[in-house]
C-alpha cells in the first residue's frame, strides 16, 4: 500500500526510506526521486548555459488546466478568423442573384462589418489567452526539472486523453478533406444556377472552420503534455534550436498580413482562403530547407 502511494505520487517516503532504498538498488537519490526510466547519464543530456526550471505538482496540474481552457479560445478564434467573409460572401451573392432587397453596397457593408467584428473576436481571444498564459512561456523554450511524481502524473493524463486526441484529430481532418463536397454537388447538380455555388462555398468554410476548431482545440492540450514531459518538439535540443530560428515568428504574420490585403484589394474572398492550405505546405518546405542549410553550415 506505501509503495503504490508513492507510485501516485500520493505521498513521498521519507529521507530514511529514501536513503535505504538508493543503498539496497545501488542507485543515487536523485534518480529515485526523478522518475528517470534508465540509469542516468548527464553526459548525454544538453548543456544549454541556463538551469533548468523547476516545476512542482501544483504547477503542473494548473498549466494543463489553463491549457485545456486556454484550446477552447484559441480554436474558437481561429474558427471566427475562418468563417469571417462568409455571410459577405453569401450577401453578395444573395444580392446579385436577386435573392435579397439589399443594394450592393449594403450587402457589402453588412458582410464586411461582421468580417471585421469577427476577426476582431478572433484576436481579442489570441491575445487575452496569451497574456494569461504568458507567466507560462518559459516551459515552451526553456528546460524543465519536473519534480517529484509530476512526470508520472502528467503521462497518466496523457493516456486518460489519448481516445478524445484522437477522436478529435481524425474528425477535424475529415471535416476538411470532405468540406469540398457542397462545391462539388452543387456544380454536378446547379451547374445554371451559380447561387447555390456560393451556398455550396459558404458551406465549405463553415465546414473547414468547424474541422480546424477540432484540430486546433485537440492539438493545443496534446502538446501540452509534450511540454511538460519535453519530448517531440519540446526536447531541450529542439527548444535550443528554435531559440536561433526566427522564421516562424514572423512567417504567420506576414501569411496573415497578405491573406487580408489581397482579400480586400480584390474583394475576392470567395477565392483568397486558398492561401491557408497553400502557406501551410510552403511552411513546411521552407523550414525544412532552413533547418538543412543550418545543419550544413555547422
Amino acid at each position: 500500500q506505501s509503495i503504490s502511494k508513492w507510485e501516485s505520487a500520493q505521498s513521498v517516503p521519507d529521507m530514511a526510506r529514501i536513503l535505504k532504498l538508493s543503498e539496497v538498488f545501488g542507485v543515487s537519490t536523485d534518480y529515485l526521486l526523478k522518475d528517470e526510466l534508465g540509469t542516468p547519464d548527464v553526459a548525454e543530456l544538453p548543456d544549454t548555459g541556463s538551469p533548468a526550471h523547476p516545476v512542482s505538482m501544483e504547477e503542473a496540474h494548473v498549466y494543463l488546466d489553463l491549457k485545456r481552457e486556454s484550446s477552447l479560445k484559441v480554436a474558437a478564434g481561429v474558427m471566427l478568423c475562418v468563417m469571417s467573409p462568409i455571410l459577405l460572401l453569401f450577401l453578395g451573392g444573395a444580392q446579385e442573384y436577386g435573392k435579397i432587397a439589399l443594394s450592393e453596397s449594403q450587402a457589402g457593408g453588412l458582410g464586411l462589418i461582421v468580417l471585421i467584428l469577427l476577426i476582431g473576436a478572433g484576436v481579442y481571444l489570441f491575445i487575452t489567452t496569451g497574456l494569461r498564459m504568458s507567466r507560462y512561456e518559459f516551459m515552451e523554450h526553456e528546460p524543465l526539472d519536473t519534480l517529484y511524481g509530476v512526470s508520472g502524473m502528467v503521462r497518466e493524463r496523457q493516456e486518460q486523453y489519448r481516445p478524445v486526441f484522437a477522436r478529435e484529430l481524425t474528425g477535424g481532418i475529415i471535416l476538411c478533406v470532405i468540406s469540398v463536397l457542397p462545391l462539388g454537388i452543387s456544380l454536378l447538380f446547379a451547374r445554371e444556377n451559380e447561387f447555390y455555388h456560393v451556398i455550396a462555398i459558404s458551406a465549405m468554410l463553415l465546414m473547414i472552420a468547424a474541422g480546424v476548431f477540432f484540430i486546433v482545440r485537440t492539438a493545443i492540450i496534446w502538446d501540452s503534455f509534450h511540454i511538460l514531459l519535453e519530448e517531440e518538439d519540446y526536447t531541450r535540443e529542439m527548444k535550443e534550436e528554435k531559440k536561433s530560428v526566427i522564421f516562424p515568428r514572423i512567417y504567420w504574420p506576414l501569411v496573415t498580413a497578405g491573406y487580408l490585403a489581397w482579400s480586400f484589394i480584390t474583394n475576392d474572398w470567395a477565392h483568397t482562403w486558398i492561401i491557408w492550405p497553400v502557406a501551410g505546405v510552403a511552411f513546411a518546405g521552407i523550414y525544412a530547407i532552413i533547418k538543412a542549410l543550418k545543419q550544413k553550415q555547422q
